[in-house]
C-alpha cells in the first residue's frame, strides 16, 4: 500500500464517522503529541535489555506497532490539513540535515549541528 492509498483510506474512515469537524490543525497536532506520549509509554522505565525483549514479545511488539501507526496516521492528517506532502517534507528535511551534519564532522557524534 502506498502512502497516498493509506491517506485515502484514513480520510474515508474519518469522513464516514463525521470526524472532520474535530480535525482542525490545532486538534490534530495536539493529538499527535498525545499519541507520541503513548508511544513513549511503551518503553517508559524500561532498560535497553527490557526494550529488546519487548520486541520479541508478540503482544508488546503489536502494541508498539500500533502506537507508531497512531502517530504516523495523525502526522498524515496534519500534513494533509496543512496542505503539504509529508514524504516531500521529510525528504526536504533530510537534505537540510545532510548539510547541518556533514559526515566528516558528525560521524560518531551526538552533538547538535550548532556544536559541530
Amino acid at each position: 500500500m502506498t502512502i497516498d492509498e493509506l491517506l485515502k483510506q484514513l480520510l474515508a474512515f474519518r469522513d464516514a464517522r463525521d470526524w472532520q469537524q474535530f480535525h482542525t490543525l490545532r486538534n490534530l497536532i495536539v493529538s499527535t503529541g498525545i499519541e507520541a506520549g503513548e508511544l513513549l509509554e511503551t518503553i517508559q522505565w524500561k532498560t535497553d535489555t527490557q526494550i529488546d525483549a519487548l520486541l520479541r514479545d508478540p503482544a508488546e511488539s503489536t502494541n508498539l506497532r500500533h502506537e507508531c501507526a497512531d502517530v504516523f496516521m495523525y502526522l498524515l492528517l496534519v500534513a494533509h490539513t496543512a496542505g503539504f506532502d509529508l514524504v516531500d517534507a521529510a525528504a526536504e528535511k533530510l537534505k537540510l540535515n545532510e548539510a547541518r551534519y556533514p559526515v566528516d564532522k558528525a560521524r560518531g557524534s551526538a552533538a547538535k549541528y550548532s556544536e559541530l
